[in-house]
């Protein structure tokens, strides 16, 4: 087994994954990417869908699990039925879901950034420095743009994810190279 260490100095394997596998990761990465970019509104309704029947499945995984193995059984009852409930919807709402999943998301993303950019602010105040107080700002104008459009964040964000998507399948495959050479 070849053995490397990151700059940070940590040991990594690269053995532990068949290269063939990062290689296939990478080409499906770059697929999925090219997809958002050319079909976003197709390709992120198949995906919803694909998260809602994945929802669907590990909610009833979940709840069958407590009949074999009984700890943690409320978490897992309560996990399994909101993955039900949450996969059921999906599938049943095709169209409405393809909306709200997304939105969410970037409401989500909006929010944080809100309270990132507060604690940022506060170390600024705190003896942080300029820079904490300035990002700090700068993240809660992010923040705010994000939440006061929704639907024109979400359309930036479904290509920001094609491009993060395109960038690291090229880096996999590279990766995949880089392990089978070894």
């Amino acid at each position: 087994m070849a053995e490397a260490t990151t700059s940070a100095g940590f040991s990594t394997d690269f053995k532990m994954v068949p290269w063939w596998l990062v290689l296939l990761e990478g080409i499906a990465a770059i697929l999925i990417g090219m997809a958002f970019l050319f079909y976003p509104v197709r390709t992120l309704f198949f995906i919803v869908q694909v998260v809602g029947i994945y929802w669907l499945i590990v909610g009833i995984i979940n709840i069958v699990s407590i009949f074999l193995d009984k700890s943690n059984w409320g978490w897992k009852l309560f996990s399994g039925i909101i993955g039900i409930i949450a996969g059921a919807i999906i599938l049943v709402y095709p169209v409405m879901t393809t909306l709200i999943v997304p939105a969410t998301l970037t409401l989500l993303i909006g929010f944080m950034g809100l309270i990132i950019g507060c604690v940022g602010l506060l170390q600024g105040f705190r003896g942080g420095g300029w820079g904490a107080g300035i990002l700090g700002i700068l993240s809660i104008i992010l923040g705010l743009l994000i939440i006061g459009n929704v639907m024109v964040s979400t359309a930036f964000l479904l290509y920001l994810l094609a491009l993060f998507a395109i960038v690291g399948g090229i880096a996999a495959i590279y990766m995949a190279y880089k392990i089978h050479k070894q």
